[in-house]
């Protein structure tokens, strides 16, 4: 299964979070800010990375620009307990301005089980469909 670091300032979140996973079968390391996380990030190798938006210190936005100038090529999907919807003009839809900054996909939280597992097994499968080089024989360009 896959490596995936977790990035939470809430303890009782980050806790569940990596519970999910590694009853899923993943390896997964922790970190409760943005700060802790490119530390471990520059550390080890990840296949994937789940990072809230709101931290004290650096927050997930700023990590996420970090996190994907070091490695372009990992999947990260943003979480916040902020409404998806914005509750007025002037305050943005952040998980929509993750995704535009390079997450791969984006979950407001309070979420379920299944429904994290079920994002995490689409990212790291479209992650290892993009990473895999054309077989012999087969050109990413039909011939017909």
């Amino acid at each position: 299964m896959a490596k995936i670091l977790v990035v939470d300032d809430d303890p009782v979140m980050q806790l569940t979070i990596q519970r999910v996973l590694e009853q899923a079968g993943h390896v997964v390391a922790a970190a409760e800010n943005g700060q802790k996380a490119l530390a471990r990030f520059e550390s080890e190798a990840f296949d994937l990375v789940i990072l809230d938006i709101f931290m004290p210190g650096m927050d997930g936005l700023e990590a996420l620009r970090l996190i994907l100038r070091r490695s372009p090529d990992v999947p990260i999907i943003m979480t916040s307990g902020r409404s998806h919807t914005p509750n007025s003009m002037s305050e943005p839809d952040y998980l929509t301005m993750a995704t535009k900054l390079g997450a791969v996909s984006a979950l407001p939280k309070p979420f379920k089980p299944g429904t994290l597992l079920t994002t995490v097994s689409d990212c790291l499968a479209s992650a290892a469909k993009q990473a895999a080089p054309p077989r012999p024989g087969h050109d990413a360009i039909s011939n017909s």
